[in-house]
């Protein structure tokens, strides 16, 4: 991992954001997804200049905790949580931003109390998706609320196929959310369609091969 090369790449994704940003748009936070990457992924990440790491399985996060926890970046966890899962990365997560169901809420809640969470949505609607459908967000946004979390805000992910302007829905039907809901965050966007993501109100972009490139095969 060539820490120039990230630092350049992460420089080349500011630009494009800043390429479609407008004077009342909002601040965009890069979080970038070290899934797939060894540790030092997180730490080149953290000396360019990232202010968030993203992280999908726990297994792989828990391996790469010194190199988390010596990084000043905020660390997100953004993949499918198991609720037996839970109890290994608290202390170690900073934003859960995956909850997408009762049972995984109920579980940060009574192992991370007061923790800050996103709710991931559904908001294309393939059956495929991880997340909760559109009708559910507000009810699960009020569980979690009444459980004493910090719900910061919504998480989405664009269609698998249909290239970035297909995303463009999907993405805006989250922000409307984000807005009815009063949160603070919307996570869309991912390398390929961050612009698109950046214009519909983004306010995090989660990029990985921008950064890092091709993610080595599992």
């Amino acid at each position: 991992m060539n820490p120039d090369r990230v630092a350049a790449a992460l420089a080349e994704v500011r630009q494009r954001i800043d390429s479609v940003l407008r004077p009342w748009s909002h601040p965009v936070q890069i979080v970038a997804v070290t899934k797939g990457f060894g540790p030092e992924a997180i730490t080149a990440a953290s000396a360019a200049g990232a202010t968030a790491i993203g992280e999908n399985y726990a297994q792989e996060l828990l391996s790469k905790r010194d190199a988390a926890q010596a990084a000043n970046v905020e660390v997100q966890f953004i993949g499918g949580l198991q609720r037996n899962k839970v109890r290994q990365l608290v202390g170690l997560v900073d934003v859960w931003s995956s909850l997408d169901r009762r049972s995984v809420i109920d579980e940060v809640a009574k192992r991370a109390p007061g923790a800050q969470v996103q709710i991931q949505v559904n908001a294309t609607g393939e059956a495929h998706k991880s997340g909760a459908a559109v009708d559910e967000v507000h009810a699960l946004v009020r569980h979690a609320q009444d459980l004493g979390l910090g719900v910061v805000g919504l998480m989405a992910v664009g269609p698998t196929e249909g290239g970035p302007g297909a995303a463009r829905p999907a993405f805006a039907r989250t922000r409307s959310l984000v807005d009815e809901l009063a949160l603070e965050r919307c996570s869309i966007g991912m390398s390929a369609d961050l612009e698109v993501a950046v214009e519909e109100g983004a306010t995090e972009v989660r990029i990985g091969t921008g950064l890092f490139g091709q993610r080595p095969t599992r």
